[in-house]
């Protein structure tokens, strides 16, 4: 139970934790910040890891000045970029087997969809994907898997990771130099994280109940 009361202690006094953080550590909480973005566009077996929560909340944190936004999309950005390369690279090299075999902490439903989604918009899922939890993660594996060319899809990908980087975080940043928002900006936060898991709580009961997939195809 005092691990809950601490961790509804750290929501309600957010800001307060991360000037300790920033103050503490520094450079390192950039690094921590481009791994988390580099693990989950990077590996298909993170996609809970927070993405569009994590932009929007550092550029509200940037508008108080102690982070640099420049700094920060510069960054995220080169995270964002070099996830999805590394992503689709590891599609690449598993190819078709993927759908045939059992493979640990790959889920199999989330990898369906997401083809599916592929099939749908074509190339342009590397860019639309950015915006949609869970198919992020798993889009440019499975454009790797399909053996998508590699300039187009680093194409895509270039344009899909500045975009998302861009208008979370520079949406975050001008959000959070409303006044009010600096006077509540633990609640803000708060209600960001609840917001952002929301399409994800979604898109696990599609998939679970209301969804009717294809059959996988070797």
């Amino acid at each position: 139970m005092n691990w809950f009361l601490e961790l509804i202690n750290l929501i309600l006094h957010l800001d307060n934790h991360l000037i300790w953080l920033f103050n503490e550590y520094g450079l390192w909480v950039y690094l921590l910040v481009f791994l988390i973005i580099l693990c989950e566009t990077g590996l298909v077996i993170a996609p809970f890891l927070p993405g569009d929560s994590l932009l929007f909340t550092l550029g509200a944190f940037a508008a108080t000045g102690a982070l640099n936004i420049w700094l920060l999309i510069i960054l995220l950005g080169i995270a964002a970029i070099l996830g999805d390369t590394l992503n689709y690279w590891i599609g690449h090299h598993m190819g078709r087997k993927v759908f045939s075999k059992k493979i640990r902490f790959i889920n199999k439903e989330h990898l369906r969809y997401t083809e599916e989604f592929y099939e749908k918009h074509g190339a342009k899922t590397i860019i639309l994907a950015r915006f949609l939890p869970i198919v992020r993660t798993f889009a440019p594996f499975v454009a790797g898997v399909g053996k998508m060319k590699y300039k187009q899809f680093i194409a895509y990908n270039i344009i899909g990771g500045i975009t998302w980087v861009l208008s979370l975080t520079l949406g975050g940043y001008f959000f959070g130099q409303i006044p009010w928002v600096k006077e509540n900006f633990s609640k803000v936060v708060l209600a960001i994280i609840i917001l952002s898991t929301l399409p994800l709580i979604w898109e696990l009961i599609y998939h679970k109940f209301l969804h009717k997939a294809k059959p996988l195809r070797k």
